[in-house]
């Protein structure tokens, strides 16, 4: 396949930044300030895109990035992990995904491979195939990124009509459920009373992995008060483990790459009943003696469901 440029590659892939519009998404918010934030997340998102697009060069791309405020660069770095794999894509000789994520970006290398998942979601073949030379471990959070995407641009299909995507593993709807459940944020504008009732409409078994991807982006991108919070908490009901888990992700995710917020700390002191910092060190803790990969259930939902049984035991 022929390489082409930075700036060929910007023309032709590039994200009109009126597409993380609410207007445009047909996003139900009703709160200005979340409408607000939603939108910013958006462009933030599309600038580290836009930017990996134009330069893959490993130095140059983070010190771009870096140059975002510190509570949205996470965004910036999933953005570009959009833009590093589609470079990839149109240039297989070369792994600059790999290589960013090997050099400057390792800190935010959860936030880099569900920016892959983005680009897996806009590329002519299964997602899923192409994780195989990925950390075996976090390779799941591709197909997390896969189900963010398809829940932020396509919600009418794969929220208001449940459709799952095609040729996934067993495993792996699972995996692009905690993406999907991601994306409910946005779509519901932080509603908490609609999101705990679109839930509620999904088969039984797809509810545990929706409800973590909802208290991840509870977490991460935040945007509401303590009251909605405990709201949240209430209405998960069983599924207070795995909205729990959603939260230490997300924090753990900003502890590595030391982008704190606020939002962060006040969600896990009230989801998870910890600060921030401990919550984190939760997921580090549920990796000591986690088992391997198994016809039965992946490391990573082992990881999981360590991590769930810890807040369900302090519940």
């Amino acid at each position: 396949m022929t390489r082409i440029s930075g700036s060929l590659r910007r023309r032709l892939f590039g994200i009109d930044p009126a597409e993380t519009r609410v207007s445009r998404r047909g996003f139900d918010v009703a709160d200005p300030q979340i409408k607000s934030r939603i939108e910013t997340i958006g462009a933030t998102f599309v600038g580290g895109y836009h930017a990996a697009l134009l330069n893959t060069d490993p130095m140059p791309l983070s010190a771009q990035l870096d140059g975002v405020e510190p509570e949205l660069r996470g965004f910036a770095y999933e953005g570009a992990g959009m833009g590093l794999t589609l470079a990839d894509f149109f240039s297989p000789r070369r792994r600059y995904f790999q290589a960013f994520l090997d050099g400057p970006g390792e800190n935010h290398l959860y936030m880099l491979h569900v920016g892959a998942g983005w680009a897996r979601a806009r590329l002519p073949f299964n997602p899923e195939s192409a994780m195989q030379d990925m950390d075996p471990l976090l390779k799941w959070l591709v197909l997390d990124g896969y189900g963010f995407h398809q829940g932020y641009f396509y919600w009418r299909r794969f929220i208001g009509g449940q459709e799952k995507p095609r040729k996934l593993s067993a495993y792996g709807y699972q995996a692009f459920d905690q993406g999907l459940g991601r994306s409910l944020w946005f779509v519901h504008g932080a509603r908490i009373g609609q999101m705990a009732t679109t839930l509620a409409g999904f088969a039984t078994p797809r509810r545990a992995a929706l409800w973590s991807g909802v208290g991840l982006a509870a977490a991460y991108a935040g945007g509401v008060d303590a009251g909605r919070l405990q709201e949240l908490r209430a209405l998960a009901g069983d599924y207070r483990p795995q909205l729990a888990q959603g939260a230490a992700f997300a924090a753990k995710a900003r502890l590595r790459a030391g982008n704190p917020a606020a939002h962060t700390a006040l969600a896990c002191e009230i989801i998870c009943g910890v600060s921030a910092e401990t919550a984190a060190r939760a997921t580090d803790a549920a990796l000591l003696e986690l088992p391997a990969d198994s016809a039965g259930q992946p490391a990573y939902e082992a990881w999981r469901r360590k991590i769930q049984l810890r807040f369900a035991c302090a519940d």
